[in-house]
């Protein structure tokens, strides 16, 4: 059986329906920030230092992430080979002998 269902909403209702914080108005006074640091030229100005804190986080969870895929991928290789061995136990367990 295979159900569709078509939605008509605005982003602003979907973001409403899952309880999502209106982030608007705090993004648009972030950007004229930029902008006017930007504009004004102001001394020391460094856009990688302003985005550094959220790239900082974005790595940390990258790295997270590749370390959970290695470990994941280490433990179905040897996963695989104690299914082998415990498939062979089992078999040997059930031969008449």
């Amino acid at each position: 059986m295979k159900i569709s269902v078509d939605v008509e909403i605005t982003p602003e209702e979907m973001r409403k329906l899952f309880g999502l914080p209106d982030v608007e108005a705090f993004q648009r006074q972030l950007m004229e920030d930029i902008r006017e640091r930007m504009i004004s030229g102001t001394e020391g100005y460094d856009p990688i230092k302003l985005f550094q804190p959220y790239v900082a986080g974005t790595m940390a969870s990258w790295d997270m992430f590749q370390k959970m895929l290695s470990n994941a991928s280490t433990l179905a290789a040897s996963g695989s080979s104690d299914t082998q061995q415990a498939a062979e136990v089992t078999t040997r367990k059930k031969s008449p002998g």
